[in-house]
């Protein structure tokens, strides 16, 4: 046995899939898909074959001439789910297996009506990063496992179908039609994606578009206008765009992340919607991931710092390129402080806070944190400054075209940079960086005049200096969101008064800036804020806002009943990702 991914049942002395095919009925009565997924292996079998699978039902198995073939399924494991055990014949290089999706395919989530924005027909949206795509098909569910891949699915009439693939024809056939996809380029399996319900389009250039709900299509499509510029800037930066589009889905409000790079089709969460782009930052990252995520990609979970680290760094880059270098400097530094709050959650010495981590027995979803996002993304800054940039550059468009279209460790990482840029590893430490826990010593600092002035507003209003709604008004997002983050955690009434109504937080539609006052309204006991704090943590499945709201909530013991009344009636509209994160935040408040 040579298993190269300790959440994957794949073995590299078997054969490895190339192309898989699925044929996927959708019932939204039974909330299932099924129909047989067949997969084209790189070389004649003879002998075992693994896959993974998770809350499936593996109705049969097949290869062209044999109708039924031996299968076992192994027993359930809670991480990675049950092995199922192929024996092909000899010379068989395809293999068909019909199954199943059940209610407890976590990567599934089936919504109501009701809790769409038309509220009149049911949607699904598919979340498989990173080993939940083994609850979607039977795959060898491991990244370095790179699939193309088409599909056909029968969706329900009127709804339309979307995936992270090339759109092909659609057929009427009585009361569905059968969508087909087709997806050319090579994926790791946990990007594979597919989003059904009332969709509309609308183009934003050549080869970018954004689809949404009708009633969201528009305001998605002024919000995400200067998406096209921002091609452009990252192929400045990184080289061609691979992907031929980059297309948009605006989800429903229970989409647990901000966004999910899945190739031609990136998923959305509405919170974006700010009326004004202020945070299309997030479209900026997923953009990004075309090149490092997508173009190269982790191995497995252990280096997922690969794909997130580098992703921030190059998000950084693109913001520098479109607002200039003191809005990106902000934006480094609004991500210092998600850093620090995620060491501060998991413990400075916890394992969780190395790049480089070892994960077996442990369940990816449990290893999230911004700290492979934005420690990673400051080694890679201390490396630039190492060497300087226009050298960086070239070693960063190097870096891709050695290893575009490959999945790879962080020792090809760190033997590459030893390669291309001799002595600035050790120059930086960077084995401390990818080894150690919390943050090494020689952590970048990011600093400048016009961020001073705004955390010495921010001090200044603990002791009654207030700004003025015209000065408020001529910040950017990145500017009040230092402020806010830079305020004391527990503010008496008048303040968080004058936050509500003074700068108008409790009715803005910048979720960013929502959050940083609804979490120090709930912390504070400010009841005028408890409706707009139950609107939210009912509504939005958001991790990142989910967390801070519930962990606020925990401080005194009325916040703590709000937050137990919304959970018992919204836990049913989260993701599973996000009611185990509400779920595990609630089991730690101190009573």
């Amino acid at each position: 046995m040579n298993r190269p991914d300790p959440h994957s049942y794949f073995d590299l002395s078997q054969p490895r899939t190339e192309r898989v095919r699925l044929r996927l009925a959708v019932d939204f009565k039974k909330r299932e898909l099924r129909g047989d997924c067949t997969l084209y292996l790189d070389r004649a079998g003879a002998g075992q074959l693994d896959l993974d699978t998770k809350s499936l039902v593996i109705e049969g198995v097949s290869v062209p001439g044999i109708a039924e073939l031996p299968f076992d399924l192994g027993p359930e494991e809670p991480i990675l789910g049950r092995r199922l055990r192929i024996h092909l014949p000899p010379g068989a290089r395809e293999v068909t297996v019909r199954y199943r999706t059940t209610r407890d395919s976590v990567a599934l989530q089936w919504l109501a009506p009701e809790q769409t924005a038309g509220g009149t027909e049911p949607f699904l949206f598919s979340q498989c990063q990173s080993i939940h795509a083994r609850t979607v098909a039977p795959l060898q569910d491991c990244p370095l496992v790179r699939i193309r891949y088409e599909a056909e699915l029968l969706v329900p009439r009127p709804l339309t179908a979307v995936m992270s693939a090339a759109p092909g024809a659609v057929e009427p056939q009585g009361n569905a039609r059968l969508f087909r996809f087709e997806m050319p380029q090579a994926i790791p399996p946990y990007l594979l994606a597919l989003a059904i319900g009332e969709l509309e389009s609308r183009d934003l250039s050549p080869r970018a578009r954004v689809w949404a709900e009708p009633s969201l299509v528009e305001a998605a499509a002024i919000e995400f206008g200067e998406v096209e510029s921002m091609i452009v800037q990252a192929e400045a930066l990184f080289g061609p765009y691979d992907w031929d589009r980059f297309d948009m889905l605006v989800l429903p409000p229970s989409f647990p992340y901000g966004g999910m790079e899945n190739p031609r089709m990136t998923f959305l969460t509405p919170t974006l919607l700010a009326g004004d782009r202020s945070l299309v930052d997030v479209v900026i990252h997923e953009l990004a991931h075309s090149w490092t995520g997508n173009l190269i990609s982790n191995a497995n979970a252990e280096h997922f710092w690969l794909n997130e680290g580098f992703t921030v760094y190059g998000e950084r880059r693109i913001v520098e390129a479109t607002y200039g270098r003191e809005v990106a400097l902000q934006h480094w530094a609004l991500g210092d402080i998600d850093l620090d709050g995620s060491i501060t959650r998991l413990g400075a010495d916890s394992p969780l806070t190395r790049l480089r981590q070892e994960l077996q027995n442990v369940d990816p979803d449990d290893a999230y944190s911004t700290v492979p996002y934005e420690k990673g993304a400051r080694l890679l800054y201390l490396l630039e400054q190492e060497v300087g940039r226009e050298r960086f550059d070239l070693f960063i468009r190097g870096y891709i075209a050695k290893f575009r279209f490959t999945s790879i460790t962080t020792e090809e990482f760190v033997s590459f940079v030893e390669a291309e840029l001799p002595g600035a590893g050790a120059a930086i430490k960077m084995e401390e960086w990818l080894s150690g826990v919390g943050m090494p010593p020689n952590r970048p600092q990011f600093r400048s005049a016009r961020m001073a002035e705004i955390v010495a507003r921010a001090e200044r209003c603990a002791q009654g200096e207030r700004p003025s709604g015209s000065d408020w008004g001529g910040w950017s997002r990145a500017e009040r969101s230092l402020f806010l983050d830079h305020l004391p955690a527990e503010l008496d009434a008048s303040a968080l008064a004058w936050l509500d109504q003074g700068l108008g937080l409790g009715t803005t539609r910048n979720y960013e800036l929502l959050v940083a006052y609804l979490r120090r309204a709930l912390r504070g006991e400010y009841e005028p804020a408890f409706p707009r704090a139950r609107e939210v943590m009912s509504t939005v499945g958001r991790m990142k806002y989910l967390r801070p709201l519930y962990q606020a909530a925990g401080a005194h013991p009325r916040t703590r009943e709000l937050a137990r009344e919304v959970f018992a009636t919204a836990a049913g509209r989260y993701h599973s990702l996000s009611r185990r994160v509400v779920e595990e935040t609630m089991a730690g408040w101190v009573a």
